[in-house]
């Protein structure tokens, strides 16, 4: 049974970009020693923060940008085997173009 995952409010669904298993000088680093990314691709967005207004405002954000966050941004989830990340909109620092 697939499970499809829709966040809410201001909230972006991602997914981790791999970590480098080999530096740039050729060293092989094993698991434990891989620092986790703070880049990844954006799955899914939610319907935007709601206004005083009662309107949404829009993402800055679609679905497919690579974008940069904070180091200790979001909750990380297992949907099916794969590691997720919802984190706020706020806590995206970039787009890569």
């Amino acid at each position: 049974m697939a499970v499809n995952v829709r966040p809410l409010g201001d909230k972006i669904l991602l997914k981790r970009t791999e970590a480098d298993a080999v530096t740039k000088s050729g060293i092989v680093l094993p698991e434990t020693a891989k620092e986790k990314p703070k880049r990844g691709k954006v799955l899914a967005v939610g319907d935007g923060k709601l206004l005083d207004s009662g309107e949404r405002a829009s993402f800055q954000v679609k679905k497919g940008d690579e974008i940069i966050f904070a180091s200790y941004a979001g909750t990380e989830i297992k949907v099916d085997g794969e590691e997720l990340l919802i984190l706020s909109e706020d806590e995206v620092l970039a787009v890569l173009e």
